[in-house]
């Protein structure tokens, strides 16, 4: 059989699942055969209807309305009737041609394609379906290449269609199936699945993260009840867990435990809720009573949070004792030093990010604290991702002299780890960026940071390192003035309140270590997601992992058994072999109409206020938006 042209080779899909129980894989580009005892017949009956299933749902061409249910009840015909007339197999033929030719969305057009490859290739399954008959069950799953590219796997293609129906309810629904933060991932989320857009074959991706916006602006705006994906069960106060951490992977935990019934308290260290994304996203990008419209929402769950809540060892063995399961969500807030001789973080002006972003946005958002007094001062921030960027950014607004950013690599990789949209936002406002450079030198005079030496590297590809080697410039550096030098080169997590007891084991970047897919540590009934397993990454990232472990501790509750469900399996699974394929053809599409950029405040405007820069889509742009989606849904199913 021929594998999916850009996914893993047949003898590599069994090292991927969790078990070796996989006989067959079927999916929109065909079939991957392993046991070649496999029920093929069945395979493709069971695989229309899904599609069957799904079609009848959605219901907007007759291909795909009733395509299904013909190609379903034409195997089932050919597979109770061993002795079928050749009329069905050529009907078979042109039902699935039909399909491919004329269906709207690629899940009518892509369902036919293994029923194709079988009639192409293996033939004798319709003649002699007896001579394959074997015991198998199946596992599907409705994803598309967005959805997968997405760490929380929010239904993107239906929050979109709920957008382009003008059913603006439906679409926020539909996004807080796996999204509850819809507010905070409509605005500051970096987007991963309009990379993965197959409309970017034709002209450009979709605005995918301002269409998620519409439907949470909509319930906000218009003061709506709060917008759920299913309605929610009562708490039972016998189900009881305990989250460390109020950020977006606490608060996702606490959503959808809560929506399952389950008491859920949640320990905030800060004085506020929301972790990162208050104290360190600022207003401009995030403004804080769009977050806290999604925070209280949990309230109305029977959420409980108790901020300037703080942990230690006896806290947490307490905790233990009176909650039947434990998340830990603490985040990654130790700001890492440049690592250089002269360095020293207690000379006057030296402030790592974390630092500087807590008292900027307490100051700003909450009225704790007063702002940092950086006007007419030369700010030099060394990083390259988006804590950095959210640091010159608020030092232009606090009135710094001048604002430079140094980073090790090129503007290429440093618009990869934040977003085109950040970046030039940024430079519009003033922000200088010196690239392939880094700090060789701090000067200081009685105990204040007055300048700081720069070398240059260039950037050598070879085969060794195709990413490209930082080979220095001998001879070339720099010396810039600076008042405020500010490290925000990465972070750490602080996991000092651990209880040495639980002998919690953890990972090379210094995280939590967890069960792949679980999230479950070494220590009974303790759980773990977001920054503090991987590292700081993004809202959405720890967003998804919030969820998958919501998912986990309810079935843990009920069973004491920690496992993941069908779905999960084949999330996990799909989003090994890969879904998007940038190389493919696309066609009955017209192309070459270009996206709808949302307004942005002007920069001589925007640089001299906290006031949020993105104006997002007006609902007449984002319906016109809406309609460049392809609907790109695609079937995959494991036999097993």
């Amino acid at each position: 059989m021929h594998p999916f042209p850009y996914a893993l080779p047949p003898q590599d899909f069994p090292k991927q699942v969790a078990n070796d129980t996989l006989k067959a894989f079927i999916g929109w580009d065909g079939v991957v055969l392993l046991d070649e005892n496999t029920d093929i017949l069945d395979m493709l009956k069971n695989y229309a209807y899904q599609y069957q299933c799904y079609s009848q749902a959605c219901g907007r061409c007759t291909p795909g309305k009733y395509g299904g249910r013909v190609l379903y009840e034409l195997l089932e015909s050919i597979q109770n009737n061993p002795q079928s007339p050749s009329d069905d197999l050529i009907k078979l033929q042109e039902v699935c041609e039909l399909m491919m030719a004329t269906s709207k969305c690629e899940i009518g057009k892509t369902t036919p394609k293994p029923i194709i490859q079988m009639l192409q290739t293996r033939r004798e399954i319709f003649t002699q379906p007896s001579l394959f008959k074997s015991h198998q069950c199946y596992i599907p799953k409705i994803t598309a290449p967005c959805t997968d590219a997405c760490p929380s796997h929010v239904n993107i293609p239906a929050y979109i269609e709920g957008v382009r129906d003008m059913l603006f309810t439906d679409s926020l629904q539909a996004t807080r199936g796996s999204m509850p933060l819809a507010q905070v991932c409509g605005r500051v989320c970096p987007h991963p699945c309009e990379s993965a857009c197959r409309r970017s074959i034709l002209d450009e991706p979709i605005s995918i993260m301002e269409l998620k916006r519409i439907g949470a602006d909509y319930e906000y705006n218009m003061h709506l009840p709060y917008q759920h994906p299913k309605t929610p069960k009562p708490i039972n106060a016998d189900t009881k867990v305990a989250i460390i951490g109020a950020g977006p992977g606490g608060l996702s935990a606490a959503y959808y435990l809560a929506l399952e019934g389950v008491r859920v308290d949640v320990f905030e260290a800060l004085p506020v809720l929301g972790g990162e994304v208050a104290v360190g996203v600022p207003d401009y990008r995030m403004p804080i009573t769009h977050y806290n419209h999604d925070i209280d929402m949990l309230k109305t769950l029977g959420v409980c949070f108790y901020t300037n809540s703080p942990m230690d060892s006896a806290s947490m063995l307490a905790l233990q004792k009176d909650y039947q399961a434990i998340v830990l969500a603490t985040g990654a807030r130790i700001s890492k030093t440049l690592g250089i001789a002269s360095e020293d973080p207690h000379l006057q002006g030296y402030i790592p990010a974390i630092a500087l972003m807590d008292t900027i946005n307490l100051a700003q958002k909450f009225n704790i604290g007063t702002l940092p007094d950086i006007k007419g001062k030369d700010v030099i921030c060394v990083g390259g991702g988006f804590t950095s960027m959210d640091v010159v950014r608020c030092a232009v607004r606090l009135g710094a002299k001048s604002v430079t950013m140094l980073y090790r690599r090129d503007e290429a990789n440093l618009i990869k780890n934040t977003s085109h949209e950040e970046y030039h936002e940024s430079l519009e406002e003033g922000v200088r960026f010196e690239f392939l450079a880094a700090i060789e030198q701090i000067y200081a005079q009685d105990g204040r940071i007055t300048a700081v030496e720069i070398s240059n590297f260039e950037l050598k590809k070879s085969p060794a390192a195709p990413k490209g080697e930082l080979i220095k410039i001998e001879g070339k550096s720099t010396k810039l003035p600076c008042d405020i030098l500010i490290p925000a080169i990465s972070q750490t997590p602080d996991l000092s309140y651990l209880p040495k007891q639980w002998g919690i084991q953890t990972n090379k970047k210094g995280g939590i270590q967890t069960q792949e897919g679980t999230f479950q540590t070494n220590q009974k009934g303790v759980f773990a997601c977001g920054d503090c397993v991987s590292g700081p990454l993004t809202i959405v990232n720890a967003v998804g992992q919030g969820k998958r472990v919501a998912s986990v501790i309810k079935r843990w509750i009920q069973t004491q058994e920690v496992c993941l469900s069908d779905e999960e399996k084949m999330e996990d699974f799909l989003k090994k072999i890969g879904v998007f394929d940038a190389n493919e053809s696309v066609s009955g599409w017209l192309g070459g109409i270009l996206r709808t950029e949302s307004k942005k405040a002007p920069p001589q405007e925007r640089k001299n206020s906290f006031l949020e820069v993105n104006a997002g889509l007006s609902n007449q742009e984002a319906l016109q938006e809406a309609q460049r989606c392809m609907r790109c849904y695609y079937i995959a199913m494991a036999v097993v």
